[in-house]
């Protein structure tokens, strides 16, 4: 199932506010968090893709990647933060 931009924007919304909620730490702020949710929809898209994984469709996994490239993205912000 593909989705539009508007789509990715709301799962990356809501994907990085629950990646935010997932990893405790200095904390951003809820806009950043969606900010970088947003983004990390976006890599955890191509990250899928580029290792051939495919939860299956919907938005519900779509949802499900987005945490996932969130959540990674947040612990590289945040390791460098702390740097």
């Amino acid at each position: 199932m593909e989705h539009g931009i508007i789509a990715w924007l709301i799962i990356g919304a809501i994907a990085g506010w629950l990646a935010g909620v997932l990893v405790k730490g200095g904390g951003f702020g809820l806009i950043v968090d969606i900010i970088v949710g947003i983004v990390g929809a976006f890599i955890g898209g191509w990250l899928a893709g580029l290792l051939h994984i495919h939860i299956g469709t919907g938005i519900i996994s779509s949802i499900i990647t987005a945490i996932v490239g969130a959540v990674i993205l947040l612990f590289v912000i945040r390791m460098f933060r702390r740097a």
